[in-house]
């Protein structure tokens, strides 16, 4: 185990854990917008720099992807370093004007206002989120979930899950997120993954009391067969089964468990 300081606050952490996760886990705030827990850190949105003094040394570093390797003191609202994410998230901004989320933050901040033209980018800051949700998870219902822990069980680092349906386009000042030539995706299952992992509300999901729409797609909500709770959609079921190599049988979790318990007691003639 590794002592360190955050904030002049003794922490103790494992060789290689990341610092904004020991940040966190001992209550100590540093924003961030590209970070998501279940999922690897990219480091983006740049928002959760911090100030790392090591052997004399101060360096700025980005805390979801900076290993903690030995004893250091971390720095996370030195005047530094708060210059740098009001300069982040005046950027932002510009990017992102129609958010509202960044738009909070910036007053919280006291970011800025630059004096240069916005972008028509919408509420889109380009930090990746949902194209790494869809790549690695694609998690959005009972179903998916559900599959994401049998394969989290059997030791997969990452529980690789997700369909890859979107992805970055071109580059520069036209750089988005799409579907190949922005067309209605025929390997996307609709879970809607993208959408919740989506930090700025830029994804938008339509949904009805019988399916969703997303991605310019609609797509049709299963239910469980016993007790009609919304599993996901149809297709997403589907898939989920698929990836653990049983028919789907469009049960909850809860009625699932009932069946298995109702047929073992059956022999027994207790039901």
């Amino acid at each position: 185990m590794i002592q360190i300081t955050i904030d002049g606050v003794p922490c103790t952490c494992k060789k290689g854990e990341k610092l904004l996760a020991v940040a966190r886990r001992n209550n100590i705030f540093i924003p961030t917008l590209c970070h998501h827990d279940g999922l690897p850190g990219m480091g983006s949105c740049r928002l959760c720099v911090v100030e790392v003094t090591e052997s004399g040394r101060t360096k700025i570093v980005v805390s979801c992807l900076y290993p903690v390797r030995g004893e250091i003191e971390v720095a996370t609202n030195s005047e530094r370093i708060l210059a740098h994410r009001k300069m982040i998230l005046a950027l932002l901004r510009k990017r992102a004007p129609k958010s509202d989320v960044i738009a909070h933050m910036c007053e919280a901040f006291g970011a800025p206002d630059l004096p240069v033209a916005s972008f028509d980018g919408g509420k889109c800051i380009l930090c990746g989120l949902c194209v790494r949700a869809c790549d690695l998870i694609g998690a959005g219902s009972v179903a998916t979930r559900t599959l994401l822990k049998k394969l989290a069980g059997q030791g997969c680092a990452y529980p690789v899950a997700g369909a890859g349906v979107i992805a970055m386009v071109s580059r520069g000042t036209t750089k988005s997120v799409s579907t190949p030539y922005d067309e209605p995706s025929e390997i996307c299952i609709g879970c809607g993954g993208c959408a919740n992992v989506c930090p700025t509300g830029e994804i938008t999901v339509t949904e009805t009391e019988t399916g969703r729409t997303i991605w310019g797609k609609e797509f049709k909500f299963a239910f469980c067969k016993e007790c009609g709770e919304l599993l996901g959609t149809d297709k997403e079921v589907r898939y989920a089964a698929q990836r653990s190599g049983r028919d789907p049988d469009f049960l909850c979790p809860a009625c699932r468990q009932k069946r298995s318990a109702d047929a073992m007691a059956e022999p027994f003639g207790r039901r």
